[in-house]
Formats: structure tokens, C-alpha cells, sequence
């Protein structure tokens, strides 16, 4: 059986086949015309015959050299553009999510790259719930939507009200007396406020003073800063309510039917790195160390 193929004196030969000049040739391979001369050598004792002719005034191609020579270049070209190809394959997983969940999402993606240093993730925030991987450049999404959603699910949104820790009065708060507080909405509607209240008042209390915001996490924000009382995801402020910067004056929550899950885009050269992230992320939403 022939010993290996000398794969690093390819280039040498190359080269020097391009300039038909050994001096040339070893400036652009930053090599000493010996070393070059030597790559050449091994080349030829492994083929069984000579690539050059060496006469005075240079270099020739053999018979059997220029018969190699356009397989051989054709070959590392190849070559190299795969080498270049999985170089540049970006190893970084490019993660798009919706603004709403950044207090969820931030801290687990500083536990993920404790846990896990070798899953790098690039993230986008939008105001979109949802992705189409067929349009958009990313390899996972979280999505805010109906249960029904694809992807791996990551918590259901249940509702309830939270309020900074200096707002609340020194007696016992009921849902009669918020009516004083001014209700921050995390949508342009009172749809969230309208269905915990349904579920936790006999009699809706009136909502005189309200803002508006395009997202939960600037209610949630508005909030902490005694803005008034915000009605939000209760996983999306576990952190605030841990820290105390908020409280939650009510021990009752509702599900909305909506939830957060992970989508991944399908059939990606980058799958076990996705499958990689994905149990990376919901260990350490679960508050388990990946294996």
C-alpha cells in the first residue's frame, strides 16, 4: 500500500508550475527556493515521475506534469474553497426576538454563555411577535403567539398586576381602590387589564387616568419608576419582583392563551448547533445546567 499522499506539496508544485521559476515561485509561498525544490521532490518520488524539466534558462513542464497539472489545480481549488466555505460558515447562532420579552431573554443568554461559552448568539430585538425564515436572515426566533404556534414551548403569558414598592398605600390595596393609580397598558387597548379584571372583580373599577405603550416591557419600565400600576406577564417580571423593584399586590394571574416558544429554522446546515442552543436555552430557563 502507498504511504500517504503529500497533500502540502501541492501548492509548491502549483505555484512554481505557474511561474516556471523556483525564485518566484518561493518568494510568493514565503519559502526558501531549497524548500520549495524539496516539496517538489517528495511530489515527484510519490508519483513515480518527474513534474520539471530543469534546463539553464528555467523551468519546463513535463509531459506528466501538464497532463496533472489542470486535475491537480482543479482539485485544490476545490479544496481550499471548502476550507474557506466552513471558515466563514458563521458559527454564531443569529437570534431574533420580540422587544416584550428582553427581561426574560437577556439574563438567560448571560447564564447560557456561563454554561455553554461555545454557542455564541447574535441578537436582533423587534417589535414582531413572528418570523419567516424563508424571508428573514435568522437561524431561531423567539415568537410571541396562540399556543398553537410552532416551536418549543417556553412559558404561557398569565397576567397580573405589579406596581412599584413606594406606590403602594399603607393600608390593604383592592381592585375597588386602583381607580386612584393610573393604569399603564402595555398595548393601545385595555384588552389585558378588561381580562384580569374580569377573573378577579366582581365590578371592574373605573379607569380614569391611563397610559398607553406600544410594548410590555415600557409599561413594565414605567412601572418601577412609579408611573403607576402596570398589568404584565408574571414570567417577564420574576426578576423585578425577585429584586424588589416591583410588587405584585395580587396573588392571582391569568392566562391569556398566548405563549413564548423558541422557532428554529428548518432543515439549516447549522442544526446541531440550533439543537445545541435550544436545549442550552431551556436548561437554563428551567434553571438546569446543560449536559
Amino acid at each position: 500500500m502507498r504511504r500517504n499522499f503529500p497533500l502540502n506539496t501541492v501548492d509548491a508544485f502549483l505555484v512554481t508550475a505557474k511561474h516556471l521559476n523556483l525564485t518566484r515561485a518561493a518568494k510568493e509561498l514565503c519559502l526558501t527556493q531549497g524548500a520549495v525544490s524539496r516539496k517538489i521532490s517528495t511530489l515527484e518520488e510519490w508519483l513515480g515521475f518527474s513534474l520539471f524539466d530543469r534546463h539553464a534558462r528555467g523551468l519546463h513542464l513535463t509531459p506528466q506534469g501538464s497532463a496533472l497539472l489542470p486535475e491537480l489545480q482543479q482539485s485544490f481549488e476545490h479544496l481550499l474553497n471548502v476550507a474557506s466555505n466552513a471558515c466563514h460558515k458563521s458559527s454564531v447562532i443569529r437570534l431574533k426576538a420580540p422587544t416584550c420579552a428582553m427581561r426574560w431573554l437577556v439574563p438567560k443568554l448571560v447564564q447560557l454563555e456561563s454554561v455553554s461559552p461555545d454557542i455564541q448568539v447574535a441578537l436582533t430585538t423587534t417589535v414582531e411577535h413572528g418570523v419567516n425564515f424563508k424571508n428573514e436572515p435568522f437561524d431561531a426566533a423567539i415568537i410571541f403567539g396562540p399556543q398553537d404556534s410552532s416551536g418549543v414551548l417556553l412559558f404561557e403569558e398569565r397576567l397580573t398586576p405589579v406596581i412599584s414598592q413606594h406606590l403602594l398605600p399603607e393600608d390593604a390595596l383592592t381592585t375597588a381602590s386602583l381607580s386612584r393609580y393610573t393604569f399603564l397598558h402595555p398595548t393601545r387597548d385595555r384588552t389585558d387589564w378588561s381580562l384580569w379584571f374580569a377573573q378577579n372583580a366582581a365590578v371592574a373599577p373605573a379607569m380614569n387616568k391611563n397610559q398607553h405603550f406600544d410594548t410590555m416591557d415600557l409599561a413594565i419600565s414605567a412601572a418601577i419608576q412609579g408611573f403607576g400600576i402596570a398589568i404584565a406577564d408574571a414570567t417577564l417580571v420574576a426578576e423585578d419582583l425577585h429584586r424588589g423593584r416591583l410588587v405584585q399586590p395580587f396573588a392571582n394571574s391569568v392566562k391569556t392563551g398566548a405563549c413564548y416558544r423558541l422557532a428554529v429554522r428548518p432543515g439549516s446546515e447549522n442544526g446541531a448547533k440550533l439543537e445545541a442552543f435550544e436545549r442550552a436555552l431551556l436548561a437554563v430557563s428551567e434553571h438546569i445546567e446543560p449536559a
